[in-house]
């Protein structure tokens, strides 16, 4: 089996398709960044939980931070890589709009759900986490 070949008139090239985080996003990576967001506020929906923290000024990161997480208890390597991969693509078609400037935010997969629940319905859940997030807590 020969793999498909791309269109004769160059409408799509491998170039083309946008990355996995987008350019305004910048992925956390080391533990204390994580154990940061995980002290601050969450939000449960039936997709993920999103925790999210607004950066001090002394704090040399610029733009949107997000990070990305499922346990075991989602399923096994498989399992765990997909609902990732997902929750990356959602917070790079939702962050840029939705999020803010100097906060960091961290998805969380949830077992079964983040996997199996409709990709319409992850993006709307990760906006109405957002707005919850982003309300003014007095």
């Amino acid at each position: 089996m020969t793999p498909p070949e791309a269109p004769v008139d160059g409408s799509a090239s491998p170039g083309d398709t946008p990355p996995a985080v987008s350019v305004c996003l910048t992925v956390l990576k080391t533990r204390a960044e994580f154990l940061k967001a995980a002290n601050a506020r969450r939000q449960g929906t039936k997709g993920m939980m999103v925790q999210a923290r607004k950066r001090r000024a002394d704090e040399p990161a610029q733009g949107i931070r997000v990070g990305f997480t499922c346990s075991k208890k989602v399923g096994n390597a498989v399992a765990r890589n997909r609902a990732k991969r997902r929750l990356r693509e959602v917070a790079r078609m939702i962050l840029p709009a939705h999020g803010h400037a100097g906060w960091d935010y961290v998805l969380i997969g949830r077992a079964g759900d983040t996997a199996a629940r409709p990709f319409v319905d992850l993006q709307s859940d990760l906006i109405y986490a957002l707005k919850k997030l982003h309300q003014d807590r007095s």
